[in-house]
C-alpha cells in the first residue's frame, strides 16, 4: 500500500490509537498497584504491525506517545509510556512473523511483559531505588492477563479487516 491510501491509514490508527489512550487514562485504577492499566492502544500497535508493517507500526506507537502525552501526562507519563512502548514495539519486532498468526496472543503477552520492564527500569531510575522492582511480580501477573485479552482482540480485530478488504 502507497501514497495517500497508507498515510490516511497511519492518521486513522493514530487517531484511534490516541483515542483508546487517553479514554483508557481516565478509567480509575481498577487495582491499588500503580501503572497498572489494560493497554488496550496496543492493540492498534499489534494490527498495525501485521495489516502494515514494522515501520508504520512504529510511526503510529510514536504518535501516540507523543500525542498522548500532551493530552493526558506530560513529561513523566511521556517517560514511562516512551520506555514501556519501545520495548514492547521491539518485541513486537522480534516476534511477529516467527510466530504464526493464530498465536499473536503470545506476542501480545511478551510484549506487554516488555511493556511492564521499561516502566519498571523508568521507575527504578527516577525513584533512585531497586526495591521497586518488588511491583515486578504483580505487573507480570497483570501483564499476561491484559496480554492475552489485547492480543486476542489483535486476532478478531486483524481478521475482520482483512474479511473487509475482500468485500466480504
Amino acid at each position: 500500500m502507497k501514497g495517500t491510501r497508507r498515510l490516511a491509514l497511519i492518521a486513522a490508527l493514530s487517531a484511534v490509537a490516541l483515542t483508546i489512550f487517553v479514554a483508557e487514562s481516565q478509567i480509575p485504577p481498577l487495582t491499588m498497584v500503580p501503572g497498572m492499566k489494560l493497554g488496550l492502544a496496543n492493540i492498534v500497535t499489534l494490527v498495525a504491525m501485521v495489516i502494515l508493517n514494522r515501520r508504520d507500526a512504529g510511526v503510529i506507537l510514536a504518535i501516540r506517545l507523543v500525542l498522548g502525552s500532551i493530552f493526558g501526562g506530560g513529561i513523566s507519563a511521556f517517560m514511562f509510556s516512551a520506555a514501556g512502548g519501545l520495548l514492547a514495539y521491539l518485541t513486537m519486532c522480534a516476534l511477529v512473523g516467527v510466530f504464526p498468526e493464530r498465536l499473536l496472543w503470545v506476542v501480545s503477552v511478551l510484549a506487554a511483559l516488555a511493556h511492564n520492564a521499561g516502566q519498571l527500569i523508568v521507575a527504578v531510575c527516577v525513584s533512585g531505588t531497586a526495591s521497586i522492582l518488588i511491583y515486578g511480580l504483580i505487573l507480570a501477573a497483570s501483564g499476561i492477563v491484559t496480554g492475552v485479552f489485547t492480543g486476542l482482540a489483535s486476532m478478531f480485530l486483524i481478521r475482520a479487516v482483512r474479511r473487509a478488504g475482500r468485500g466480504a
